[in-house]
């Protein structure tokens, strides 16, 4: 025994963890973004609330609705739920630090054949009924020599942080959907303002016409033409109300409520728009919660790459068992009927007809995937942000010009008034004019909206004010008071 203890102290002394030590793989970056435009140097944590990041935007009933989804919507629940289950998982991994213990009391009535086989010289001359009771209990423990288990603890964080880093993406993605809703049903209200406008204009030209006509001075070629530039208008508050209505019924089903007792009152969107700093291209690596799951996939692969290396590792238990028994309960619980057993094995792979072969094969493939993976996440990542921040720039200049198109179309309708009125051209001017204005009115209004849309899905791609700092506390390790915990 003694020879024994000091072979397993030299064994624990030695212990080493097998397979590659993880250190993330690079990632194609570029120093700076390519896009120019109005845009800040400082770092977008500066000015992007973390969690809360809507708030930028400064209006309190979006506010609203967003901490209504947080508390309500039920894929965020689920994603939730799932990163519980991950966490409880992951806590499985710990409970093989610790010995394993059992027992199984039974108690059995057994009678033995006359014609048994026989253990001494003497030979059984009759069949014998005997009862048994034990109480056996049973402990074992893996000396952790090789770090399988270390490995397994290893994998099981790394795929506990990525479940986090994946609830953080669903609750960035929920979030970010339910401000562009908002955002565009406010520019839907804003456009059917703009079209119910045209249409008291396009009413009392109407009158104007109709007047004239009656009069004798216009004929009904220009009432006919009139109303139906009227009767179109009002077609399209029609389509814009039913625009409006299924964005309505998405901001609904985000915040958990049935679209049929939801109502959204109409109300106007601030056209000041907030500045987004996007920072370099490398910040994006530390605040997108689909990089950190991606990342962390990588470390859990690496991690499996240990372990199917550890397989070709003797594997050393420790066992001990000790117990009672006794073919009278009178005397289960006397020294007599105490047994024990202690003991060492040290299972030792040699002829596996290539199993742990082609599991190290397949981990290491698997490990080379989860790379590929990661460095494409990166580059989606890198072309929402270009693609954001270009469209943020080109919007910006189109609704620039757009407004100047606006004021042109403004003063085009006045001419044509006062020219047709003055009897220098048909009405036929003046219904081009109107229907040139509500066009470059309502794009003006889209464009508006479009930016406060793209905006949100500049902060997105961003990450949204997180950071993957937050994931160094989603961990899981042994604790001694697991000992005594079944």
């Amino acid at each position: 025994m003694r020879a024994g203890a000091a072979v397993l102290l030299a064994v624990f002394l030695t212990a080493c963890t097998v397979g590659p030590k993880y250190q993330r793989p690079s990632a194609p970056t570029a120093p700076s973004w390519t896009t120019t435009g109005p845009w800040q140097a400082a770092a977008p944590r500066d000015s992007i609330p973390r969690g809360a990041w809507w708030e930028i935007f400064e209006d309190a009933e979006l506010n609203r609705y967003e901490q209504q989804l947080l508390q309500q919507n039920q894929t965020l629940a689920a994603s939730q739920a799932r990163l519980e289950q991950a966490r409880a998982l992951a806590r499985v991994a710990t409970s093989l630090y610790f010995p394993q213990a059992a027992t199984d009391p039974n108690v059995q009535r057994q009678r033995l054949s006359a014609n048994r086989p026989v253990s001494g010289t003497t030979a059984p001359t009759s069949a014998v009924s005997q009862g048994v009771f034990s109480i056996p209990f049973a402990v074992s423990y893996e000396a952790d020599v090789f770090g399988r288990v270390r490995r397994n603890l290893e994998a099981a964080n790394a795929s506990l942080q990525s479940s986090a880093a994946d609830a953080q993406n669903v609750q960035l993605v929920l979030t970010a959907e339910m401000a562009g809703d908002y955002f565009s049903l406010r520019e839907v209200d804003a456009e059917i303002a703009v079209v119910q406008q045209s249409v008291g204009y396009q009413q009392r030209g109407l009158e104007l016409v109709e007047n004239r006509h009656r009069g004798g001075v216009t004929s009904g070629l220009e009432v006919a033409q009139q109303a139906a530039l009227l009767d179109s208008t009002k077609a399209q508050i029609a389509l814009l109300q039913r625009q409006r209505s299924q964005f309505e019924h998405a901001i609904a089903v985000l915040t958990g409520v049935p679209p049929e007792t939801f109502t959204l009152s109409t109300g106007t969107f601030n056209t000041a728009l907030p500045p987004i700093p996007p920072g370099v291209p490398s910040d994006v690596l530390e605040r997108r919660p689909d990089i950190a799951s991606a990342e962390r996939v990588m470390a859990l692969t690496n991690a499996q790459v240990g372990l199917a290396r550890a397989a070709f590792f003797p594997r050393f238990t420790i066992s001990g068992a000790a117990g009672l028994q006794s073919r009278d309960i009178t005397s289960l619980f006397s020294v007599p009927s105490l047994v024990w057993a202690i003991g060492t094995d040290a299972l030792q792979p040699v002829l596996t007809g290539g199993r742990n072969s082609a599991n190290l094969a397949a981990a290491r493939a698997g490990y080379d995937q989860s790379v590929a993976n990661y460095r494409q996440t990166v580059l989606n990542a890198f072309q929402q942000v270009e693609d954001g921040l270009s469209s943020l720039n080109a919007l910006s200049q189109a609704s620039a010009t757009q407004q100047a198109a606006v004021e042109d179309s403004r003063r085009a309708l006045q001419i044509a008034n006062n020219r047709y009125v003055g009897g220098l051209t048909t009405y036929l001017d003046v219904i081009t004019a109107q229907a040139t204005l509500l066009n470059n009115e309502r794009l003006a209004t889209q464009l508006l909206g479009q930016q406060l849309v793209t905006e949100v899905f500049l902060v997105k791609a961003l990450g949204g004010g997180w950071d993957a700092s937050a994931l160094q506390n989603q961990t899981v390790r042994p604790a001694p008071r697991q000992v005594l915990q079944p």
